[in-house]
């Protein structure tokens, strides 16, 4: 069984770390070294490393518990959900994801990744892998600067969130050839935006547990398989989970028999078999019997010129069951957009169940380091205040 390896580093001294773990046959364990205390000790404990490699770069060996054997990393990941769970990948499906998503990118000799996503996440670590797997030059950056990216010389292609790409588009004509977009929905015209600059996006759709994408502009890398249950995105293939750590019970309830993963994501295959992802199953709203997905309620409101970010979720309601709440930055604090304006935008474009009955005004809305909205944490309305209602 191999050693569990817990790498506590800024990306650029965690990453030969990393790879030369997994050369030598040994399973990461990669934390975040900007988190807190409390919450790095109690995933410490959790998970039970056999070693820890911290921000002096000493090695402690923790007398911790072995990796099962063919994992090559334990992912912690505490999802939507807000409970912690380790995630364990193995050596033979990182590199089958490693390889198939670079035949999909079409990288190859001459391509440079530039790593400038955490690496605690499989965004990172598989950028890791691909130009592990595939012999491509890596340079990795401690975290993302626009202006860093825009002058580094050479590289070619970098995995980014939608976030960070605006950012990127907002500081000048970048230099990177292609970017893999993911972590979360892509905002109106962000694409656009992206080709006029001279830039070819390829959207991503993956979790941790699929060791990141596992569909590239909608269609399966090689070795995956997708398919719809009742709604739900289900993929099966190496690159899924070995399961969660020291975790039966969820296992099982995320990986049949078979080797299917539910996902937990609502999808469709559009008439030329793209998967389209359209939200989370447990996000759906039921609004007076109608199924709203905040997915696009959110894409809607995001086009509104006063609207900065919003997220929509539902909350409580005696009559209607649950309310359509939207939460929004406004893009001009002294003057922000109106419940009435965003409801009459909205029906316009969408069926009127559909259009927010309350509104609540935020500076920032609750994300993941991915650019996911965590609509468990968002407010609830109040009385008063910066949130109103209408019937």
């Amino acid at each position: 069984m191999p050693d569990l390896v817990a790498v506590l580093l800024p990306p650029r001294a965690a990453a030969p770390v990393i790879t030369g773990a997994w050369a030598a046959g040994q399973a990461v364990l990669p934390l975040d070294p900007r988190a807190p205390g409390p919450e790095l000790r109690a995933r410490l404990a959790a998970l039970r490393p056999t070693h820890l490699v911290d921000a002096s770069g000493r090695v402690t060996r923790r007398g911790g518990v072995p990796a099962p054997d063919g994992v090559a990393a334990v992912v912690a990941t505490s999802g939507t959900t807000g409970r912690a769970k380790g995630v364990e990948l193995t050596a033979a499906g990182i590199e089958a994801s490693a390889l198939a998503s670079s035949a999909a990118l079409g990288t190859g000799p001459g391509d440079h990744w530039l790593a400038c996503v955490p690496l605690h996440g499989v965004a990172g670590l598989a950028v890791l892998a691909r130009a592990m797997h595939g012999g491509l030059a890596l340079t990795v950056h401690d975290g993302f600067d626009a202006g860093a990216v825009m002058a580094e010389p050479g590289v070619t292609v970098a995995s980014l969130v939608p976030t960070t790409l605006e950012r990127l588009l907002a500081a000048g004509r970048p230099r990177l050839a292609t970017v893999l977009l993911g972590g979360a929905p892509v905002p109106p015209g962000l694409l656009e935006r992206a080709a006029a600059a001279g830039l070819r996006v390829v959207t991503s759709y993956g979790l941790t547990e699929t060791f990141g994408g596992v569909a590239l502009d909608g269609r399966p890398i090689a070795g995956a398989r997708l398919r719809l249950d009742e709604g739900q995105i289900k993929v099966r293939g190496p690159m899924v989970m070995r399961g969660y750590a020291g975790d039966p019970a969820a296992t099982a309830a995320a990986l049949d028999p078979d080797g299917w993963l539910a996902t937990g994501d609502r999808g469709e295959f559009r008439a030329d078999g793209r998967l389209r992802v359209t939200g989370r199953l447990g996000d759906l709203v039921i609004t007076g019997g109608v199924n709203v997905v905040p997915d696009e309620v959110e894409a809607v409101l995001a086009e509104h010129p006063g609207v900065a970010d919003v997220g929509v979720a539902g909350r409580p309601d005696p009559e209607w069951g649950e309310l359509v709440v939207a939460w929004v930055v406004p893009a001009d604090p002294a003057d922000p957009p109106e419940l009435a304006a965003l409801r009459a935008f909205a029906a316009e474009r969408l069926a009127p169940a559909k259009a927010p009955r309350a509104l609540v005004l935020v500076d920032a809305l609750p994300r993941n380091g991915g650019g996911k909205l965590l609509r468990r944490l968002l407010p609830d309305p109040a009385p008063g205040g910066n949130v109103a209602g209408s019937r």
